[in-house]
Formats: C-alpha cells, structure tokens, sequence
C-alpha cells in the first residue's frame, strides 16, 4: 500500500515538474501586447455568445454592467468590432477581430466587468472566407 502511494506522489511530481517545464506558467510572464494591430498574420476573430440572467430584469441586468463599467472597459480600444447582435432569448453575440496576442486581455474585460449579468461562451476563429471561395473557384 505504501508503495503504491509513493509511486502516485512520484508520478505527480514529475507531472508537475513536465508541466512547468513545457512552458505552462509562460502565461503569467508575458505581457498583453495593448498596442498590437490586427494583421492577415496575426488576426482572429473572437465570436463571444454574452448569455443574459433571464431570471432577472433587464434593468437589474444594465444597472450591474454600468456598476462593473462594461461598456467602458468592452470592447478594448484597438479591437475591431466585427458585429454586434442581440439574439432574443439567448442575450448579445458579439465578433471581434484582434490580434492573437490580445485574447487574454479581452477575455480578462468579460470577466472582470460582464460576469454576474452575463455567461459567456468563446469561439476563437480565423477568416477562411477567401481561401474557401477560391477553392470553390478552382473546383468549377
């Protein structure tokens, strides 16, 4: 019996040790690059379902998001708003285009100013409109 839990100590151990080594906590020294662009190189687009409390009133709802400053932290300054659509029963469906490196510092504002009023569901994508129509062109 003893052994077996030495060896499950072991094995954590080295989980823990492989994980920090493949560069898990590589997250927490990089910096959010605030001032990068959105470029074919380096764009996403960021489908975010923001899914209202239905068992409370919409005025309840907004007077939290102005409390938590939602609509001045959302949508960050240099993120391209893609649309913005209320979708009825579900709450707000908002496509961002950003640069990869800005996703956490995006996710980070939903959290900090969203949360409460809203759940929140991401989809990070990536623009294959023109690849996919000239693959259609070229199968015609």
């Amino acid at each position: 019996m003893a052994r077996g839990i030495i060896s499950l100590v072991g094995i954590a151990a080295l989980a823990g040790v492989l994980a920090y080594s493949s560069g898990a906590g590589a997250q927490t020294t990089a910096a959010p690059a605030g001032n990068a662009v959105p470029t074919p190189d380096n764009a996403i687009l960021l489908t975010v379902f923001l899914k209202h409390d239905q068992s409370r009133p919409l005025s309840e709802l907004n007077a939290q998001l102005e409390k938590q400053g939602f609509y001045k932290a959302f949508p960050p300054a240099g993120v391209e708003v893609v649309s913005w659509y209320v979708m009825m029963g579900v709450g707000q469906v908002v496509t961002l285009r950003l640069p990869a490196s800005r996703l956490r510092e995006v996710n980070r504002i939903l959290e900090n100013s969203a949360w409460g009023s809203y759940r929140t569901e991401f989809y990070p994508t990536y623009d294959y409109k023109a690849i996919g129509i000239a693959a259609h062109d070229k199968a015609q």
